[in-house]
């Protein structure tokens, strides 16, 4: 069962929503326009929405309207502004100069200022308006431009961190300021959390979203102030008032009055004192979980359902994989960003330092959740604390972890390699990158082996950086720099000695790089870095030092090599199929360690199944080339490392790799009680 953390991104339909939407569909499907009994119970039903809604948010004599969403209604409200800013630069009533923002809004606030600027034709300055490092907007900023602005955008609370906005500071500066400017605040995370009397405040367009509360996708609503000024964004029907045209959604009409209706029963949400409770637990877990967390925004000035936070020496990649593992489902922002992998723009409007940025996740609840909901979330919290501290990834109190074999640690492209022997208790580290050293010098410490060389393949001065650092941290002699060349090779030694295993180096003319050869009695040769011509007798697998199109290996002798050829997909409906049919097959879980601590394998119908994450994808690769025709499945979380897994050895002519579409996330569910489940 997944645990759903993920609120302030969208939210499961309720269960009152969803029956009211199936009965608007059903039974109550007809157009409000028309004028017959079918029409009028569509009509009577919508009426009564839009009135619950005007009572929750107290619009007064202000209209409120029906729209597809909250971006919908930004647009609307940013073309009815910016309109009437037009008029009035040409009737020379006022001409304004700045459109300002919140630093923190939402990206759908500047992108709409930025397209109907340019198509209105004002080609007025677009200024993001400061935050502090708490995420408040910088009033005394906002106090002395705003008599500049012809529109102000802010949001009443954050989707990202969870700061509540000081609406009525701000209000009060644009008072103070004499602007004429327009106000537009995206209510969107505060519908249902925090309360709001538009009527009673300077706001005049305030859009809603209502997927955020447990409505349906499609459906969101756009407050106008009385006397604000109106453009549709869409002409036609008249609908709305002639205010947004199109045939009205009713089905999700319909099912946000029932979102309303509960948030007016007092029993299926939660009070502000409870959720705070909740999250005051969740943020117990957590720091369990995760010793020296911190906290991207003040808890005390954040929504009582919000949680953003950053974990010293773990990206926000691993949190999001580790968590999903425990079927944890939170996320590394916001929701239309965070596949993007790149740091949170909030965070860093914010002033927060790079690596918080960069390795934030935000765990966020639904108003909704109960008692059952929070034990079972804290219990998952603390198993993933207890995954990474069996795997030396905790920032505190990690088990000892043997080593054996490579490990591959790749940054942008650039490869890192740790080669560990467990009989003589030696390790070498290659390429290491000084990005790199907070998670090398843990998974060292773990290891507890002593660190024999670290050497460069491509003589970089970061990798010489790096060694020196090493040094410095480990207490670690390796050795003088007296006894090392530039490259880091011990110069009185023609090789080094791994238990079974030997590490030598061919040198090409100018002594500039260096090639490293690793090879064990019986086994082909695996060499990291570059190839020259004095390795053209070598045969075996190359691992590079630079690998942006994640190859992970390629034959050192292309010319006696199986023709490359393409890795396979197995959609996840398919699985049970290919193992029947393929009975010799292996399901290769490429997932890392900490996540297997946590997670299920899929069904496997009497297969064969094989643990090895993508990071020590090179032990595994010559036993596999060996059997080129034996059906190798690759799965992971996604989808996205197994076919990396999957392409690698396709590269490399094997002609049954195969990669689980979708990964375990669109694995079809099975019935535990499947006998077949049970094999």
């Amino acid at each position: 069962m997944e645990i759903y953390l993920d609120a302030n991104a969208t939210t499961p339909v309720l269960a009152q929503a969803a029956q009211a939407a199936l009965q608007a569909m059903a039974d109550d499907f007809g157009n409000p326009s028309s004028v017959h009994s079918t029409g009028l119970k569509a009509r009577a039903l919508m009426d009564a929405a839009r009135e619950r809604a005007q009572g929750l948010l107290q619009t007064g004599g202000g209209q409120l309207l029906f729209v597809s969403g909250a971006t919908e209604g930004i647009q609307t409200a940013v073309l009815s502004a910016l309109h009437a800013l037009r008029e009035r630069r040409d009737s020379a009533d006022h001409k304004a100069e700045l459109l300002l923002y919140g630093a923190t809004e939402h990206k759908a606030v500047p992108e709409a200022l930025k397209h109907w600027n340019q198509i209105l034709g004002l080609h007025l300055q677009i200024v993001a308006i400061p935050v502090d490092r708490e995420g408040h907007h910088d009033l005394d900023f906002l106090q002395r431009e705003a008599p500049r602005a012809g529109l102000v955008c802010t949001m009443a609370a954050n989707n990202e961190t969870g700061v509540i906005s000081d609406l009525a500071g701000i209000e009060a500066s644009l008072l103070r300021s004499g602007s004429r400017a327009f106000w537009m605040v995206d209510g969107v995370q505060a519908l249902g959390k925090i309360p709001l009397q538009l009527a009673k405040t300077r706001i005049d367009y305030a859009p809603f979203s209502g997927h955020k509360l447990y409505a349906p996708k499609g459906i969101g609503m756009l407050y106008v102030r009385e006397g604000a000024p109106f453009t549709p964004l869409m002409a036609g029907g008249g609908q709305e008032g002639s205010r947004r045209s199109g045939t009205e959604n009713m089905s999700g009409i319909a099912a946000l009055g029932a979102v309303l209706a509960a948030l007016e029963d007092g029993i299926s949400f939660r009070d502000h004192a409870t959720l705070q409770a909740f999250r005051a637990r969740l943020a117990r877990a957590l720091e369990e979980a995760f010793p020296g967390l911190v906290y991207n925004a003040p808890l005390a000035q954040t929504l009582p359902t919000t949680l953003n936070f950053a974990v010293p020496g773990l990206s926000s990649r691993l949190l999001q994989d580790l968590f999903d593992a425990a079927e944890l489902r939170i996320s590394g922002g916001s929701a239309c960003s965070a596949a993007k992998a790149q740091p949170s723009f909030v965070l860093q409007a914010m002033g927060l330092p790079d690596w918080q940025a960069a390795g934030a996740v935000r765990l966020s609840i639904g108003p909704a959740v109960d008692e059952a909901f929070i034990i079972e979330a804290c219990a998952r919290i603390r198993a993933c604390g207890e995954s990474l501290r069996n795997n030396c990834l905790s920032p505190q109190d990690n088990q000892p972890t043997p080593g054996e074999g490579i490990t591959r640690f790749a940054l942008d492209g650039a490869c890192c390699y740790l080669l560990a022997d467990a009989a003589s208790q030696r390790c070498v580290l290659i390429d290491p990158l000084p990005e790199q050293l907070p998670r090398l010098i843990q998974t060292l410490q773990c290891q507890a082996y002593p660190l024999v060389a670290v050497l460069s393949t491509q003589g970089s001065g970061l990798h010489a950086e790096a060694r020196q650092a090493l040094a410095e941290e480990l207490g670690e002699a390796l050795f003088p720099p007296a006894e090392i060349d530039a490259l880091g090779w011990p110069v009185r030694m023609s090789e080094l000695q791994l238990g079974a295993k030997r590490l030598r180096r061919v040198l090409p003319p100018g002594g500039r790089q260096q090639a490293l050869v690793l090879s064990e009695a019986g086994r082909e040769a695996l060499l990291f870095g570059e190839p020259g011509a004095e390795c053209a007798e070598l045969a075996g697998l190359c691992a590079p030092a630079l690998d942006a199109g994640a190859q992970f290996a390629r034959r050192l002798n292309p010319a006696a090599a199986p023709q490359p050829l393409s890795e396979q997909l197995l959609p996840g409906a398919q699985l049970q199929a290919f193992v029947q049919a393929h009975p010799d097959a292996v399901l290769v879980d490429v997932r890392e360690p900490y996540e297997q601590f946590l997670s299920h394998t899929p069904p496997l119908w009497g297969a064969t199944l094989q643990a090895v994450p993508l990071s020590r994808l090179l032990n595994a690769l010559p036993a596999w080339l060996a059997r080129p025709e034996q059906p190798l499945l690759f799965f992971c979380r996604s989808g996205n490392r197994s076919r990396q897994a999957a392409a690698a050895l396709a590269s490399l002519g094997h002609a049954q790799a195969w990669s689980l579409s979708g990964g375990l996330a669109l694995l079809p569910a099975f019935a535990p009680e499947d006998p077949a489940l049970l094999v």
